[in-house]
């Protein structure tokens, strides 16, 4: 959704888009030669630190303030997009580099730009206003506005004056602009009235997690919302290509890694679920990672993957790479493994984490930056970029750069033709005229009946392939651009996944495992040093080039409090516990709804916005209150802090209404809703850091996928502050690690909360993780 406004000191302000020309309609007159009341558009563009405001600098104009809107009685505009966006370049090289619709807007509106990556509360209202009306969304988001700030009419693409291929038949922006320019100049009274009458009902749209049953008494919600959740996925699942629904296809990794855990939570869940079920849950997150895997959204030379596919088969991606899709993915493919032992998964697994660990999203100072774009030039010599332009290839090259008997296996390999593989039907600008997306076809045992090789020759000639390919298009194609934001809930996203696949990964290749270990620990490092204040105990959203101005919402508190509860388990390092307890207590002292329960998305001052709303449901990125539900649960158990539990409890009941007309949308809830009836659990460890008993126990743990479990290593040891900390803040802990000081001997026990089973032998160990699992 967009929301625009003359943004409050504390928020870094919505830019306006302008022109550094000479704006329209003031001609050559100096300031003083101007009337006072004459409105002068100022560009703010060049004063913004995001790379998606620097897209336009050479289009329309724009002030900041609302306050000029009221005053000039002018409909505001509003654009949202962000760096990556495929089609907010195609606007922008359409719409708002054109003279003529320059002028129009900024003789008549008030033109403001948006970076939703830095603005998700603006971005988030507009949106559900325009899929309320449209039925569908996406970005560029575009939105016309009262001076309050009310929507009125808006969309997401439209074609400008040189639009070129298909959507040059499609509607038009200067014909939206023209509408709305004389519906405000001769019906402004009907115009301000629609405005008035939408607002209510958009705000019954957006009611997501305020008529629930949080405020009163906590009746957990019932298992058997898993069971209809698990049918609902059936029923939209494309049992020929993986995935869910018809294209657009997303990845949505919240989805698959709730289906894949499903048959590891306790022996309950899979009794109400029914065993054949979950089993069919995990097929269907399986078979989806697979196609993904060999399909065009897998980047077969650089890794990573692209965020989504126009196809139903996943061979033609929107080019962009995400930083919170690959994450999540990482920890999806990691997952899948574990219960797999698929090697196939495991080798996507490690190119993700190559991906996020390469220095492609890396920041030198250990940050991860926000995204790659999908337009770039083809050639150095290009002028005009296309999309895709650095990961397409046509035959011709595949013969120039591998050689004949090299390119013919790789092309049967990777479905690379001479006419080009990309549908007409799909390529809307014609930019993919004898291009290939690549996307396996023909497996290495396929490939060397036909070729009469030994498949571990098959497979060198595409490793070697896939090098040389690589090595060209690094050298002779530029790079897409690289959208350097580092945004503080994406690092989270990134930081856990790493640290989660530090532990799975020491088991079989220790220097990925190590990589990714070091990368998290980096990262954290970075969001603590340029994104935390520590005197207030608050994060910001976002750094590039020096901190951005706007404060943290309640994702990137969300975000990082996991993360850091997962890097304590990749590191045992209490200090991480100990700032994930702190930004629990703050995010819930910012964003805790007192009435009803959940966490609203903004803190409860901010001035610029028309609704205060709660993100409950999930979408290609886990809901808020999702994942701070399960931060709190698992901080609960780990501290036997009882409160944490009430507020994990109220948060689920908050979203109960939603939850119950349409489980399946709410996966990251899922987990938290078995916590409710089933309780969590913690493992304690207690022994030296040295002991390779232990060690070789925890390397058991950590084979096992467990849900709603958390694993806790004190060493004696240790006596920082930090440690000292970690002790007092469980009494179990302090009893546990003096068991330890009575032989010496490693001591293993499972606690829900304060409650315990007795001290066991370590030897016992796989039976109690049996009666977990």
């Amino acid at each position: 959704m967009s929301h625009m406004s003359t943004v409050p000191s504390a928020l870094p302000r919505p830019t306006p888009i302008s022109s550094p020309k000479e704006i329209p309609g003031t001609g050559n007159a100096t300031t003083s030669e101007r009337p006072k009341d004459e409105l002068v558009l100022e560009n703010q563009l060049l004063k913004s630190r995001s790379p998606y405001m620097a897209m336009v600098v050479d289009g329309m104009a724009e002030s900041m303030s609302i306050a000029l809107a009221k005053k000039h009685n002018r409909v505001l505009f509003v654009s949202i997009g962000y760096s990556a966006c495929h089609w907010c370049h195609v606007m922008e090289r359409e719409s708002f580099e054109n003279e003529e619709i320059a002028r129009i807007l900024n003789d008549n509106f008030i033109p403001i730009k948006v970076d939703r990556e830095e603005r998700p509360d603006i971005d988030r209202i507009y949106m559900n206003f325009v899929q309320a009306t449209t039925g569908s969304g996406g970005w560029p988001l575009n939105v016309f506005l009262t001076p309050d700030l009310e929507p009125v009419f808006g969309g997401t693409y439209w074609a400008g004056p040189n639009a070129v291929g298909s959507t040059k038949d499609s509607l038009g922006f200067m014909e939206v602009l023209e509408k709305i320019v004389q519906t405000w100049k001769e019906q402004q009274a009907k115009f301000l009235a629609s405005a008035k009458d939408i607002l209510p009902r958009l705000k019954e749209f957006t009611d997501e997690g305020l008529q629930g049953t949080g405020g009163g008494p906590e009746e957990p919600l019932e298992l058997d919302l898993l069971e209809e959740a698990c049918q609902q996925f059936a029923s939209r699942y494309d049992s020929v290509h993986g995935g869910f629904g018809l294209p657009p296809k997303f990845p949505v990794p919240v989805k698959l890694g709730f289906l894949l855990r499903l048959g590891s939570f306790p022996m309950t869940v899979k009794d109400i679920v029914g065993e054949r079920e979950c089993e069919s849950a995990k097929s269907m997150v399986v078979t989806t990672l697979k196609k993904m895997a060999k399909g065009g959204i897998h980047d077969h030379i650089g890794n990573g993957f692209a965020r989504y596919s126009v196809t139903a088969d996943w061979s033609l991606p929107h080019f962009e790479k995400m930083l919170y899709d690959n994450a999540q993915l990482l920890s999806v493919y990691i997952d899948a493994w574990l219960v797999t032992e698929d090697p196939e998964l495991l080798e996507t697994a490690i190119d993700v984490a190559d991906y996020l660990c390469d220095d492609n999203l890396r920041n030198p100072d250990g940050g991860f930056f926000s995204s790659e774009g999908a337009d770039s030039l083809y050639r150095k010599t290009d002028t005009e970029k296309r999309e895709g332009a650095f990961y397409v290839w046509t035959r011709r090259e595949f013969d120039v750069i591998l050689g004949a008997q090299e390119s013919s296996v790789c092309a049967r390999y990777w479905n690379v033709h001479r006419e080009g593989n990309v549908n007409p039907e799909d390529d809307a600008h014609d930019e993919f005229i004898h291009q290939n997306v690549l996307s396996i076809v023909t497996p290495p045992d396929q490939l060397s009946q036909m070729y009469g090789m030994s498949v571990d020759r098959v497979k060198r000639v595409i490793r070697d392939a896939r090098k040389k390919l690589s090595d060209h298009r690094n050298s002779e194609r530029p790079k897409p651009n690289i959208d350097d934001k580092i945004v503080t809930s994406w690092n989270g996203l990134a930081i856990g996944a790493l640290s989660r696949a530090s532990m799975i990964l020491e088991a079989v290749n220790k220097d990925v495992a190590k990589k990714c270990r070091d990368g998290a620990i980096k990262a954290a490092a970075f969001i603590k040093m340029h994104l935390y204040d520590d005197k207030i105990g608050t994060l910001k959203r976002v750094y590039r080039e020096g901190l951005g101005d706007t404060p943290g919402f309640a994702d990137d508190y969300a975000y990082m409090i996991s993360a850091l509860i997962t890097l304590y388990e990749a590191t045992f390092q209490a200090s991480y516990l100990r700032w994930a307890d702190e930004l629990q207590k703050k995010q819930i002292e910012l964003f805790w709804d007192k009435h009803v329960g959940g966490f609203f998305s903004t803190q409860e001052d901010a001035t610029d916005m028309i609704l205060r709303l709660k993100d409950g449901l999930d979408s290609q990125e886990p809901s808020t209150n999702g994942v701070s539900a399960e931060n709190l649960f698992r901080l609960s158990t780990i501290f036997g802090d009882q409160d944490y539990g009430q507020y994990a409890r109220r948060t689920c009941s908050a979203f109960s209404a939603e939850i119950l007309e349409h489980p399946s949308m709410f996966s990251s809830l899922m987990a938290s809703i078995i916590a409710s009836n089933l309780g969590t659990r913690s493992i304690i460890l207690v022994g030296k850091e040295t002991d390779p008993e232990l060690t070789e126990q925890l390397n058991r743990i950590r084979s096992r996928l467990l849900t709603n479990t958390s694993v806790i290593w004190l060493r004696p040891e240790e006596k920082g502050e930090d440690a000292k900390w970690l002790l007092a803040r469980n009494i179990v802990f302090n009893e546990t690690i003096q068991k330890f000081g009575k032989d010496g001997r490693p001591v293993v026990q499972v606690c829900e909360g304060t409650t315990c089973l007795n001290a066991f032998d370590l030897s016992d160990l796989d039976r109690v993780l049996e009666n977990i699992s």
